[in-house]
């Protein structure tokens, strides 16, 4: 199974990508993991990505879409399916990505996007704190530590990322919605969105999940384009 992730920081993605290998035992393959691996290997791809890191640029849309092309093509981890977290971030790519998935004659099965309530996504992000040595996240009122300000995995503090405030997350929210609505509408026009509540429970989550991986798993060949 091949899916794509599409949802705003905070929705959870994490979480429902967990619940999607335990269900599917498919690979989580997020572009910006890609992105540090070919950098730490030193690959002359990755070298070109440090150096356009190392200027403060942007990588662009190109070379993403060259490095996941790279490793969809030679992964075998990914034979038995994969999840797409942070690619496509563009309507293009998505074009991209499906003439990738064509020539390898592994199309895609659907993208799965959750939704979320902004005001869900304020509680998560401002409630959020980061171990500043090993990185462990935690929640002030879901994932409190055992010892205040103290991280439970290397005793390392715990912080508040810059943008995890209120102002900055409604900013951030606003420009993911402006740029992946085209994205959730071509998915949609060609009958391929399914969508997810980020707002529930873990145990809803899980259940509404387990309904539309049985539904994708059925021939659905009377599906009309633009419904999910």
């Amino acid at each position: 199974m091949r899916i794509v992730l599409l949802g705003p920081p905070g929705a959870g993605k994490g979480s429902l990508a967990g619940l999607i290998k335990e269900m599917q035992s498919i690979a989580h393959v997020s572009t910006g993991d890609m992105l540090r691996e070919e950098m730490k290997k030193g690959t002359p791809l990755g070298q070109e990505i440090k150096g356009l890191i190392d200027k403060g640029a942007l990588v662009p849309d190109e070379v993403v879409t060259r490095l996941v092309e790279q490793r969809v093509k030679t992964d075998p981890q990914l034979v038995q399916g994969y999840m797409l977290d942070g690619f496509p971030r563009t309507v293009q790519q998505a074009r991209d990505l499906d003439l990738i998935l064509k020539k390898a004659g592994q199309p895609l099965d659907f993208a799965l996007n959750m939704e979320t309530q902004l005001a869900t996504i304020l509680k998560r992000l401002a409630g959020r704190r980061v171990c500043k040595k090993c990185g462990a996240l935690y929640h002030v009122d879901s994932k409190p530590p055992k010892a205040p300000g103290v991280c439970d995995v290397c005793r390392g503090p715990l912080f508040q990322r810059t943008d995890d405030n209120e102002e900055t997350i409604r900013k951030r929210m606003a420009i993911y919605r402006e740029s992946t609505q085209p994205i959730v509408e071509y998915y949609a026009r060609s009958g391929r969105l399914k969508a997810i509540s980020g707002d529930k429970e873990t145990e809803d989550v899980r259940d509404e999940l387990v309904k539309i991986l049985n539904d994708a798993k059925k021939p659905n060949q009377d599906q009309k384009p633009g419904r999910s």
